[in-house]
């Protein structure tokens, strides 16, 4: 069963991902590294050369070929708010969204220029678009997680919630 990490830019998805992975002896794959390895080049690039919708609909096929994939997917901030994607990655795994409070993902994220949505924002309009996202991400996921522990303790803690082992 995959297990699906959703969230805002700078959550932690990667990181608890990784963590997951580690402690469960399973897979872990990122979804906007795949993406940048299928259309072979960066997202930026992806973002000016065929447009954020084109990027979009890449989000969408991966969620449906990931289906039958035995581990952890970090998806890209945007992948979950799209609710077809949400039922998609519901009906192959869980969707879990790692809920951080805004500033947190900010400071995580500011200046990152590999992140086209981010760079281009400012911190007001970050702030608009994650109030906007959170409504999404909680209806097309099927558990909430807090994120104010470390990446660590958000990993056992979602270990010991669903009930899995290693």
């Amino acid at each position: 069963m995959a297990i699906f990490l959703c969230g805002f830019m700078g959550c932690g998805k990667t990181t608890i991902g990784k963590n997951l992975a580690k402690l469960l002896g399973c897979g872990y794959c990122d979804m906007d590294e795949l993406i940048v390895k299928k259309a072979g080049m960066s997202i930026p690039e992806i973002f000016e050369t065929k447009g954020e919708k084109h990027f979009r609909q890449m989000e969408s096929d991966l969620i449906i070929e990931l289906g039958n994939f035995k581990g952890i997917v970090s998806c890209g901030g945007g992948a979950m708010l799209n609710e077809q994607n949400g039922k998609n990655a519901a009906e192959n795994g869980t969707v879990l969204f790692l809920d951080a409070p805004f500033e947190t993902c900010y400071k995580r994220i500011a200046g990152d220029s590999n992140r086209p949505i981010a760079a281009s924002r400012t911190k007001e309009q970050l702030e608009e678009l994650y109030n906007e996202r959170y409504p999404k991400y909680l209806k097309n996921s099927g558990m909430r997680v807090d994120c104010s522990g470390t990446p660590m303790e958000i990993s056992k803690y979602i270990i010991q919630s669903l009930k899995l082992k290693k």
